[in-house]
Parts: C-alpha cells; sequence; structure tokens
C-alpha cells in the first residue's frame, strides 16, 4: 500500500497529545527544510478547519511578520 506525503503526515500525528503536536511543531520550526511540507500539510489542516475570522487573523499575523519589499 502506497501512502502520499499527506497522508503520511497525518498518520506521524495521529493520536498523539497536545503537548507531543506542540513538540513536533516547535520541532520541525527552523529545522532543515524536510520539515517544510510537514508543517505545509499541518496548516492545511488547521486551514481548513478553521473560521473565516481565525482566517483573516492568521493572515494578520503572517503579514505583519513578512518583510515588506521595500528599501
Amino acid at each position: 500500500m502506497e501512502l502520499d506525503l499527506r497522508q503520511a503526515i497525518v498518520q506521524r500525528v495521529q493520536g498523539k497529545e497536545n503537548d507531543e503536536l506542540i513538540d513536533i511543531i516547535e520541532g520541525s520550526i527552523g529545522a532543515e527544510e524536510m520539515a517544510l511540507p510537514g508543517l505545509g500539510v499541518l496548516f492545511e489542516i488547521i486551514w481548513k478547519n478553521s473560521t473565516e475570522a481565525a482566517r483573516k487573523k492568521m493572515v494578520t499575523v503572517l503579514h505583519k511578520q513578512l518583510p515588506s519589499g521595500q528599501a
């Protein structure tokens, strides 16, 4: 049975307690680029299951943290 990347990542985190999920996320942030697809899958799950207000807040936080691009 072949698993795609999304399924493999979801299986890795299924059944984890909140503290374990925090450890996985924090351990992936700033790690090698190999961790980025995993964070993307987790973000996709969060995004799909967030309210419109929560999505707007996430985008606002992201926007504030991105460089302005102005020199």
